[in-house]
């Protein structure tokens, strides 16, 4: 059976996701087209890719610590911080991140949108955040507005943009004749992409929407008032909005929510055992989801 997935951003707690894809997988489903943001950009890429959900288990063992890389100005005792806002946009460089994705892509010989196109459309979109411009960025799409050619443009690379945090990682600049676009997190604009793949009428398969169910406790409610956990919750208000109770019928009953179990976006000294946690709760998430969902009652009731 086929689907087109679509996956919320979430940071670390993306490998929820992960679980809920092997749960898919496991009852015959494969994913034809995939779109995401932020955390769920990664995802989509690596299924994009070739990755199957079992493969993507590995992501349990991965130190989300690494991502926090300060480059040289950064890195400076006290002053890092402020040097690195005021002059670079961020606390961090995110090219740990980038790097981290390319060696995956590498391993499935599969690194640019051309690697991922079928019948002249690429298979994979990722959403990010011009702020320049004030607009959505659907990559590889919007990618000759920019002069840049989508069948070259590295995947790892459009992840990177969308995984950008405002403030914590450095944007990513493009540079459009004398202007500068800066490129961040595509959850400022649009956390959950679910209407990218939607068609007039009744769709040939099911578009399975990804999203979390947040349930953690601000920093500064447990007292933690620092620069680095007040830009946490910043950010996490911005994308952790209860869009559930504004998503309409036609998108939530084809949407699997996924308990975060408490879990912060921003915790990137996630434990082992909490990722495992995670990709559990994704997996029986989507057993119960599967419980309710009937392709041909959705089209009839919805789509015709």
């Amino acid at each position: 059976m086929k689907a087109d997935a679509i996956f919320e951003g979430g940071r670390v707690r993306g490998i929820g996701f992960v679980g809920a894809i092997s749960c898919l997988e496991d009852r015959g489903y494969e994913f034809e087209r995939l779109a995401g943001t932020s955390a769920g950009a990664v995802v989509a890429a690596l299924l994009a890719a070739g990755y199957t959900g079992r493969e993507l288990s590995m992501i349990t063992d991965t130190d989300f610590g690494k991502f926090l890389d300060p480059d040289v100005i950064q890195s400076i005792p006290l002053l890092g911080a402020p040097l690195g806002l005021l002059w670079e946009k961020g606390l961090y460089q995110g090219e740990f991140m980038k790097e981290w994705m390319r060696g995956l892509l590498k391993k499935k010989g599969k690194t640019t949108f051309g690697d991922v196109m079928r019948g002249g459309e690429s298979r994979l979109k990722i959403i990010a955040s011009d702020i320049t411009k004030k607009e959505i960025m659907i990559l590889p799409d919007d990618l000759p507005e920019y002069g840049i050619d989508p069948m070259k443009f590295e995947i790892a690379e459009a992840v990177r943009m969308s995984a950008g945090i405002p403030l914590f990682f450095n944007p990513v600049v493009l540079k459009t004749g004398k202007c500068k676009s800066y490129i961040v997190d595509g959850g400022v604009l649009s956390n959950f992409p679910v209407w990218i793949f939607d068609v007039e009428g009744a769709p040939r398969w099911p578009t399975f929407g990804f999203k979390l169910a947040d349930s953690s406790e601000s920093n500064c409610s447990q007292g933690r008032t620092d620069l680095f956990s007040y830009l946490c919750d910043l950010f996490e208000t911005m994308i952790d909005e209860d869009q559930t109770v504004f998503m309409r019928d036609k998108d939530s009953v084809r949407t699997i929510l996924i308990p975060t179990l408490g879990i912060k976006a921003t915790d990137f000294n996630l434990s082992p055992m909490n990722a495992f946690q995670l990709y559990q709760s994704g997996y029986a998430s989507c057993q119960h989801f599967l419980k309710q969902w009937n392709f041909n009652d959705y089209i009839r009731k919805y789509r015709v």
